[in-house]
């Protein structure tokens, strides 16, 4: 069949998406049942400068039935300009404050209606026919409750630094994802009952809380996998993971615990820990000082992190 497709322009252009006439072949299924629908959630807030390749690299799947839908903290960037210049392909979208990325993927999905679900951070795209994939993997394994795919860390200028394949993924192997990594989140994609039976993502919890999802559904519902690519993500200095690295380690640790992962957890804590004392060891002739002290209130309020760690961790930094 010929379908309408939409054609944007290059980024840093100025411009409103144009259509264009091209040669699309309806997938057709079993029983001559089109695509599953697939709802995508982008959370995003203050990342204007990688939104808009996010919000394309969804778009321009070319997939028949897709629901995006965007969840802004209330920016004060240019991304709410962005998502203005795409809001007619999209199913939801708003700009307000929130308690953090689990709740924004949470709100979310309560607009979602798709048979499968996944999330994209708004430094994160998807790769050319990366939901035709997901779909076909669902037509073959509908038994199944999650899909995962090969996915890149690539840097600012599009080079690939790593490329991850996953790994088996059952409820015991994710006790150990500390060491193994199985998988990257935004090549992961779920069915809607497989979210539902998990009860959504925990908002307690800032940086493993898709770890955390994963661990529930694993409970009940098999993870099927393929090695083709289906996402990438940027590595970057503001990334939570990359900028808060051992507090995410240690997130990760308690939330395998908390799903019977005692021994996994512990010696991955022993890991950090000894990480740690090794650094002090090293930084010690330096914080030492009475110089380091006197100029280290001044360096707290500099970096700002003490704030960001409170405002990320208030239960625990309250004490």
């Amino acid at each position: 069949m010929v379908r309408k497709s939409i054609s944007y322009p290059p980024l840093g252009k100025a411009g409103s998406p144009r259509t264009e006439e091209s040669a699309l072949v309806s997938p057709v299924m079993q029983g001559d049942k089109s695509w599953p629908k697939i709802s995508i959630v982008t959370p995003s807030y203050n990342q204007g400068q990688f939104l808009e390749e996010t919000i394309r690299s969804v778009l321009e799947q070319g997939y028949p039935n897709l629901e995006y839908i965007i969840i802004d903290g209330g920016s004060s960037d240019n991304s709410v300009e962005i998502i203005k210049k795409y809001e007619k392909h999209l199913a939801y979208w708003v700009s307000e404050h929130d308690r953090g990325q689990s709740h924004a993927i949470n709100k979310g999905f309560v607009h979602a209606t798709g048979t499968l679900l996944g999330w994209l951070n708004s430094d994160d795209r998807l790769m050319p026919a990366a939901l035709q994939m997901v779909a076909g993997m669902y037509m073959s394994h509908p038994d199944a409750g999650a899909f995962v795919g090969a996915g890149e860390f690539v840097d600012r200028r599009d080079k690939v630094l790593l490329r991850k394949e996953p790994q088996e993924v059952t409820l015991s192997s994710l006790y150990d994802w500390l060491d193994l990594f199985h998988f990257m989140q935004p090549s992961c994609f779920f069915t809607c009952a497989a979210w539902q039976d998990a009860g959504g993502l925990d908002e307690s919890i800032h940086t493993a809380m898709d770890l955390d999802l994963w661990l529930k559904i694993a409970r009940k519902f098999r993870f099927e996998r393929t090695n083709a690519l289906l996402s990438r993500s940027i590595v970057h200095g503001k990334a939570k993971t990359t900028e808060y690295r051992y507090l995410a380690d240690i997130d990760a640790a308690f939330v395998i615990m908390r799903h019977g992962g005692q021994d996994q957890a512990r010696r991955q804590i022993e890991k950090i820990a000894a990480k740690l004392a090794l650094y002090d060891r090293w930084l010690s002739p330096v914080t030492g000082t009475a110089l380091f002290r006197a100029i280290l209130p001044y360096l707290k309020r500099l970096i700002g992190f003490e704030k960001k760690l409170q405002a990320m961790y208030p239960r625990w930094l309250s004490k």
